[in-house]
């Protein structure tokens, strides 16, 4: 506001601005209160033209519209400017035809550039909330995949121990008993952990334990598995049931005896991954798979928008790296 009341102090009284200093005292605060009136009647111009144009795809009807407040708001009250001053003669003004066109040069310079900057600015803040709109959809589109997920693994873990509890009834009936009572107390973790689709390393490492106990109980030392992980990365995150469906692979994919037991190790790296690694004593006969285990947990870590998992096979060892995900919650 103050260069362009300058801008037009100077078209009204040219080079007397420098000598008079009536017209800074009267001149230059008349000449603000008409130019706050110009710009609230702009701005309200303005927010018609928004209201009605609102979307990005509307921009060109907006810009045209903007374009007539030049006629509708700028012209006219750099006119009323002039006429008043010339009426009353403020400071001894009389009006020149020169007037009329710098003062219309002035005014459509300044709405050029306002009105450019002004929807530069409304663009650029709409593309923000389509932004958010959008990241907003894909995370709800990442939920719904995340918990589609879920709803496989679950049934899956339960089906695969009712189907060990029904070896064992036949087998051994008190260890029957005690294998369903660590499958209460292992279930009822797993509903009370698994709400979010992840895990903490500390909470998934209380988990394996815990179904570690529901293996031994049908091994006894034929499955073995150790943990090492360092405190650090306790509090970091990873996909809920990783580690237990990689351990149910281990046991369902190998011979599990006295002779060759499965030995599971689960560390972690310095660079904040976790390594689970297993021998192989491969069955003859391939068990019947669904493919869920693999599978799930590469999709999970696919929403997370991680692709660093890795999984190989050699000299007789069956290896998966995980990465951990710090301060995900």
């Amino acid at each position: 506001m103050p260069l362009i009341i300058l801008a037009w102090v100077y078209i009204l009284y040219d080079n007397r601005i420098f000598s008079d200093w009536r017209i800074w005292a009267i001149s230059f605060p008349l000449l603000y209160g008409i130019g706050l009136v110009s710009w609230f009647m702009h701005y309200q111009y303005n927010h018609y033209v928004i209201s009605r144009f609102p979307s990005l795809e509307q921009t060109a009807q907006r810009i045209r519209w903007k374009a007539l407040v030049n006629f509708i708001v700028m012209t006219p009250s750099g006119l009323f400017i002039l006429l008043v001053y010339d009426w009353f003669h403020i400071l001894g003004y009389e009006l020149e035809t020169i007037d009329l066109v710098y003062g219309y040069l002035n005014g459509l310079a300044v709405n050029i550039i306002f009105e450019t900057l002004w929807e530069v600015l409304y663009i650029i803040d709409k593309y923000r909330e389509s932004a958010t709109e959008q990241e907003m959809l894909e995370k709800l589109h990442l939920e719904q995949e995340f918990d589609n997920l879920k709803q496989k693994v679950n049934p899956h873990f339960l089906f695969n121990c009712f189907n060990t509890l029904s070896s064992l009834i036949t087998e051994d009936k008190k260890m029957a008993e005690e294998f369903l009572d660590e499958l209460s107390k292992v279930y009822r973790y797993l509903l009370r952990n698994n709400e979010s689709g992840m895990s903490t390393v500390e909470q998934e490492v209380n988990f394996i334990q815990s179904y570690y106990q529901l293996l031994k109980t049908r091994h006894g030392d034929s499955f073995q598995m150790y943990v090492k992980i360092a405190p650090g990365f306790m509090s970091y995150e990873l996909p809920a049931l990783s580690l237990q469906l990689l351990v149910e692979n281990a046991v369902k994919h190998n011979v599990v005896s006295k002779q060759e037991p499965i030995a599971i190790t689960i560390t972690s790296t310095e660079d904040g991954y976790l390594v689970i690694e297993n021998n192989l004593v491969k069955k003859i006969s391939k068990p019947e798979s669904t493919g869920i285990g693999l599978t799930n947990i590469r999709e999970k870590y696919r929403l997370l928008r991680r692709y660093d998992i890795r999984i190989s096979e050699l000299n007789n060892r069956f290896v998966v790296v995980l990465p951990l995900i710090p301060g995900l919650s």
